[in-house]
């Protein structure tokens, strides 16, 4: 499989948490250009609204480095407007401005010549028992995605799941759950982004999780990083979970996926842009040592072996 890697440019401008800022705000200019020289990068995820208020000078950033659009980003997280939840808001104003955000980004992903908006609904969620009602809630994700899909069918919009952060609980919190809204609203552009963090986080099996997207016809995009299941570090994929790596890009192989990888990773410590280098760098060594194991190999293992003894050759393949 080749390995198609875009670079979230949001993820090199600021990064902070609630304590401390570890990255400062970075021009959309000076993004770009940086991940223009990230060696590997072939495309970039941009965020709306803020990198394409102004659509003109995007494409000319864009036209300066040569890069498709690998897919738009809706940030429906971030303004105020969004604090009480943004499709399953309980204001019908806002739950609409929600619809018109996505229908913007649609027309911009098609603008771009991307065809792809993934959206991760933070917001959308509670905190304690007795906060929502539950049942509306599902209702309004089901119109606000179905009106939004009646927009066009020519851009297809995914949705990344996630168990908890910004809200305690999510609304689509793992890939069942948002498969089964995709199937409610019924529009065949209405799929998944499949973040191998955020799979972790849920407790899932990330290649399980692809491959049941995958066979639902539904799994439109990938965003790979790590984390130690009790929280979403965004740290570089195989830091901490090696076999779930190569698990996952195993089954992305075999099910023939052919889509683009993302790379939600975010740093504390140093540059960046370096950061992503070194996390493509780490995702092509992920991709030899499964070629280094073998897909035949690794098939067999799966059919015959017992799982002790698939341990013990996995491992052997590294101290080799």
């Amino acid at each position: 499989m080749k390995l198609r890697h875009s670079i979230m440019v949001g993820i090199l401008d600021r990064y902070a948490d609630r304590f401390t800022e570890y990255q400062p705000s970075v021009p959309l200019e000076t993004r770009m250009a940086q991940a223009k020289q990230i060696p590997g990068a072939q495309g970039v995820e941009l965020v709306y609204p803020a990198d394409l208020g102004d659509i003109d000078r995007a494409k000319a950033m864009l036209d300066s480095t040569g890069f498709p659009v690998s897919a738009v980003n809706l940030n429906i997280k971030s303004d105020p407007v969004w604090r009480n939840g943004s499709f399953t808001n309980p204001d019908a104003d806002v739950r609409a401005k929600a619809v018109s955000w996505l229908k913007k980004a649609m027309d911009l992903s098609a603008d771009l010549g991307s065809g792809m908006v993934t959206v991760c609904p933070l917001m959308d969620g509670w905190d304690y028992s007795f906060q929502v009602d539950y049942v509306a809630q599902w209702r309004w994700l089901i119109e606000t995605f179905s009106e939004a899909m009646a927009h066009r069918d020519d851009v297809r919009v995914s949705i990344e799941y996630k168990a908890r952060e910004s809200r305690t609980q999510i609304s689509v919190p793992d890939v069942g759950t948002t498969l089964h809204l995709c199937e409610r609203v019924g529009s065949p552009n209405l799929g998944v982004t499949m973040d191998v963090g955020h799979a972790l986080l849920a407790g899932e099996t990330p290649a399980m999780s692809a491959a049941m997207a995958h066979d639902a016809g539904r799994l439109f995009y990938v965003h790979f990083n790590d984390n130690n299941r009790g929280w979403d570090w965004d740290i570089v994929p195989g830091a901490v979970n090696v076999w779930e790596m190569v698990e996952t890009l195993y089954y992305l192989d075999t099910m023939g996926w052919e889509g683009w990888l993302a790379y939600d990773v975010f740093t504390k410590h140093g540059d960046p842009a370096a950061a992503f280098a070194s996390t493509l760098r780490a995702m092509e060594s992920l991709q030899t040592l499964l070629d280094k194991i073998g897909r035949d190999r690794i098939r067999d293992l799966i059919d015959n072996a017992e799982p002790a003894e698939t341990t013990a050759q996995l491992l052997a393949v590294l101290a080799d």
